[in-house]
């Protein structure tokens, strides 16, 4: 059983990037579903699939992106853990390398880049940051 399903995810990427995968499975759920839209609308991943294996399980099939054989994705990095939780209010959301990356957080509205967060004018908890 997985404590961090999400840092599971990331840690499967960034696993998967420095193997030179192109394509990496992890467990599905509706939470890791909205961090790889999020993933996907920023431009970080290709695509990916839901696969049923049945029994209400999913898997999902990630294509990861590379660029002149470098990966796309140079950190991700989990910040709010299980055993610390870190929240955010609008105005003091964390910017990733003066805004050229991405910190994906919950918010009440749903799972958003920090740039849409703060166009909607709502904080959350901050799930990870991505350059």
């Amino acid at each position: 059983m997985v404590n961090d399903p999400v840092g599971d995810m990331l840690t499967r990427i960034r696993n998967g990037q420095s193997r030179r995968r192109n394509v990496v499975q992890t467990p599905g759920s509706r939470l890791r579903a909205s961090v790889l839209d999020v993933l996907k609308s920023e431009g970080y991943i290709r695509d990916y699939a839901v696969q049923d294996l049945g029994n209400g399980r999913t898997e999902f099939q990630i294509e990861l992106k590379y660029y002149d054989g470098r990966p796309v994705i140079r950190e991700i990095k989990r910040v709010s853990k299980p055993g610390r939780r870190v929240y955010s209010s609008v105005g003091e959301l964390p910017r990733v390398a003066d805004g050229l990356g991405v910190t994906i957080i919950s918010t009440p509205q749903g799972v958003m880049a920090d740039h849409v967060a703060r166009e909607r004018n709502v904080g959350g908890e901050v799930l990870c940051k991505v350059f």
